[in-house]
Formats: C-alpha cells, structure tokens, sequence
C-alpha cells in the first residue's frame, strides 16, 4: 500500500516525538514532582512507536491507532508544559505536533 504523504509526515512525527519523550523521560528521573511526567513520557513514547509502525504496514486499523497517539500525546504534553525544563517543553512541543498529524491522518482514513 503506498504511504500518502499525510501518513509519511505522521510517521516522522510519530517518530520524532518518540525521541523527545524519552528524553524527557531520562530528564525525570529520580525526580518525586516529575513522577507523572516520567511514566507520560514512557507511554508515550511506546504508543507513538507503535503507531510509527502501524502505519508504515498501512494497517486497516490505523485510524484507531492515531486517535489514540493523539489522547496520549495531548495527555503528555499536558503533563510536560507543568515543568520549565527545555527537555519538558520539547517534549511538550513534539507531542501537540504529533497529535495534530495523528488526527489529520485518523479523519483521513
């Protein structure tokens, strides 16, 4: 199945917001106020690399799969912008993009 170029820049920001959380996740721990944050970060980062792959088979479910990266990622980022560390707001930064991309592919499909 070819991938349009909607589902590819959703793969990348999928991507990239895979990165970003598992920075934040490092920037976390060992930190009691960023308990949170951390596991976000964690289920996050999951979440976005599955849907990475999800979509590069061209899965009949990946509007469903998007829809959810989207909750998770709102979710992250909602946690992520409660702290001033850049590694936070990245993180904060790469997952609103990344829900935004996940959505436009979900209603795509």
């Amino acid at each position: 199945m070819a991938q349009t170029q909607s589902v590819q820049s959703c793969i990348q920001a999928c991507l990239e917001c895979t990165q970003a959380c598992e920075v934040c996740a490092d920037c976390c721990i060992g930190r009691s106020e960023m308990t949170d944050c951390l596991r976000l970060c964690l289920e996050c980062a999951e979440i976005c690399q599955a849907c990475a792959r999800v979509m590069a088979r061209g899965s009949a479910l990946m509007a469903k799969w998007c829809t959810f990266c989207a909750e998770v990622c709102d979710a992250c980022a909602a946690e992520c912008d409660k702290f001033s560390e850049q590694a936070c707001k990245d993180c904060a930064a790469a997952c609103r993009h990344c829900a935004e991309e996940c959505r436009k592919v979900a209603q795509a499909a």
